[in-house]
């Protein structure tokens, strides 16, 4: 029987992997240089210990660069970007359905908590969550399961009742680690990548409702 839910955030809940990329190819492009998505997706749903694309800058850019003004100056544009972003498509029907049904409902993000609270409030969702797990209180992020097994202990859930949606397949490595079920929603950065085991795939949480996705769960 499922009792509760857990979101990833970047890219998931709001996209702001495809605002990086976009920011960040930006800085790129004044330093004569370019940005491959297939080079960005390798710290997609992780940290930059896996790829700093500010450090792999330095190293091709054709021109001197200052790590501390590309990195204030990708924020500006990321900043202006996600301006005009909003939730993804299905994602508030999912947390209304999941409050509806009593499940508990959390996020574990690889991102740092200051960071998935600015959205979150930016978008007048916290009440929502009882439970929001990030880098900072973690050794590892994902793809280690470490922030699936502390959201878990914190939300008082078993892995088998429990169904989380990832978007990337680091995240999706993580949860699958913790025992969980995992559903992918993969967005326009990571629609492409491949993917390690999981439940159900969704183009978007409109494709199917939280209703039918535990349904399909609990029957497979």
């Amino acid at each position: 029987m499922i009792k509760g839910v857990i979101f990833d955030f970047d890219g998931l809940i709001i996209d702001t992997e495809s605002a990086w990329f976009e920011a960040i190819g930006a800085i790129y492009n004044e330093h004569g240089a370019h940005l491959p998505l297939e080079t960005w997706t390798k710290c997609v749903g992780t940290s930059h210990d896996v790829f700093d694309p500010y450090l792999h800058l330095v190293e091709i850019a054709d021109r001197p660069v200052n790590i501390d003004e590309i990195k204030k100056a990708a924020l500006v544009n990321h900043d202006s970007i996600m301006q005009q972003r909003v939730l993804r498509p299905g994602v508030l029907d999912y947390l209304n359905a999941a409050q509806q049904l009593g499940l508990k409902i959390g996020i574990a993000s690889s991102s740092h908590l200051v960071w998935v609270q600015r959205f979150v409030d930016m978008h007048e969702i916290a009440g929502y969550f009882s439970c929001i797990r990030t880098a900072d209180f973690v050794q590892k992020v994902k793809p280690h399961p470490e922030l699936y097994h502390q959201a878990l202990d914190e939300l008082g859930l078993k892995p088998e009742e429990t169904i989380c949606f990832e978007d990337s397949p680091n995240g999706a490595l993580a949860a699958h680690a913790a025992g969980l079920n995992v559903v992918i929603v993969p967005n326009i950065i990571t629609e492409g990548l491949t993917f390690g085991p999981h439940k159900l795939r969704l183009n978007s949480m409109e494709e199917k409702s939280l209703e039918e996705v535990i349904a399909f769960i609990n029957s497979n």
